[in-house]
């Protein structure tokens, strides 16, 4: 194995308008690869260290639908119950259609809402949710917007397409009403105690505050970073509102610790069984029919569909280097996930500029064929 076009690469990225960053790839529990370039604060000229946290936002969505494949793996909830078994302002849905609204045709289930076929939107504007955050005193819990949401017309029929929306909020409280704990209390328990995670949160805690490393956000415009709160997160509703969608903090090794047991057949280094093998490859098995392909393919994930919550590789003809069954998720800050349960192989890289489209369209790609490359 030959890494080094790969470091080349990492160090590369600051030039290329990314401040701070930070790649791990793990095979079979052994780091095969580690390399942080840049600043943690730029303005401060303070080199990256490596124990920088950062906001993950969708890269959330991975350790939710694993939560939810742990409950489904247990009989506790299955794939196809409807969500209003669970959560019943989801039993009278209305649809758009057209200038018009209907009720909607089909049930929303579980299902939908893992593949991103639910027909909710990513709104968190909408007067049901600022009432519902008003009633609440601007601090609403993770089962109140779920069900404020269910108040507002579905963007389509559910099942009929594909939509990135909060379908991962909606499932975090369908998980508190399984669990009986609150959505935190759940991963805490079930995931990032038993893998050790000390720093995944949704809550800032001072040490991990004192680690964030700084976050910006790119003015495609003016062609510049503009500086925000290390913190900020535009889908954060208080502190009450735990956000399987968007809203946990991690530093790269409590992340890489997570994505590393998933590509060991859901087995820790320690031995330490988060979720079983066979509810892997469900996990990551394609979800989408034709319309939900064509409207996934809008995301330029070259060679990707979507499975349960995950991007899954089904096309080594296009999209580079790779497996098939490869999968993972990336989010807003940049941050990108790589899960390889046929090659024991993971990856996790993080950035915090927002924004930046760069990061996905160049970025994470090179990045994934690097670590593959390296490894022929």
């Amino acid at each position: 194995m030959n890494f080094n076009k790969l470091g080349r690469y990492v160090d590369s990225l600051p030039a290329a308008g990314v401040p701070g960053c930070d790649l791990a790839v793990f095979r079979d529990h052994e780091l095969l690869f580690r390399r942080q370039a840049g600043y943690r604060d730029e303005a401060q000229k303070q080199p990256m260290r490596g124990d920088e946290a950062y906001c993950l936002y969708s890269c959330t969505k991975v350790i939710t639908t694993c939560a939810a494949m742990q409950l489904i793996g247990a009989g506790k909830m299955g794939l196809d119950d409807p969500v209003s078994d669970y959560l019943p302002a989801y039993a009278h849905l209305r649809v758009k259609d057209g200038a018009n609204i209907r009720p909607a045709k089909t049930v929303m289930t579980v299902r939908h809402l893992m593949s991103m076929q639910s027909g909710l939107n990513y709104d968190l504007g909408t007067a049901s949710v600022r009432q519902a955050t008003e009633a609440a005193g601007g601090n609403p819990t993770t089962r109140q917007v779920a069900d404020a949401k269910a108040l507002d017309p579905l963007e389509f029929d559910p099942g009929t397409d594909f939509l990135y929306s909060l379908s991962h909020d909606v499932l975090a409280a369908v998980i508190e009403v399984v669990s009986g704990q609150r959505f935190f209390d759940y991963l805490r328990e079930h995931i990032f105690a038993p893998l050790g995670m000390s720093t995944a949160a949704f809550a800032l805690s001072d040490e991990t505050a004192a680690r964030l490393c700084a976050q910006y956000v790119y003015n495609s415009q003016e062609q510049k970073l503009e500086r925000c709160a290390p913190d900020a997160n535009h889908l954060r509703i208080g502190s009450a509102y735990e956000s399987g969608g968007a809203g946990l903090i991690c530093d790269v090794k409590d992340y890489i610790t997570f994505a590393d047991a998933l590509a060991c057949d859901g087995r820790s280094a320690d031995g330490t069984q988060i979720l079983a093998p066979e509810m892997i490859q469900l996990w990551s098995a394609n979800q989408l029919g034709a319309k939900s392909r064509a409207s996934f393919d809008g995301w330029n994930r070259l060679g990707y569909s979507y499975g349960l919550g995950v991007r899954t590789r089904v096309d080594l003809n296009k999209g580079g280097r790779g497996s098939i069954g490869e999968f993972g998720w990336d989010g807003a800050a940049g941050a990108f996930a790589v899960i390889d349960p046929h090659r024991h192989i993971s990856a996790f890289y993080a950035m915090h500029v927002r924004n930046f489209a760069y990061a996905y369209d160049v970025i994470h790609p090179t990045l994934r064929d690097l670590i593959y490359e390296a490894m022929e």
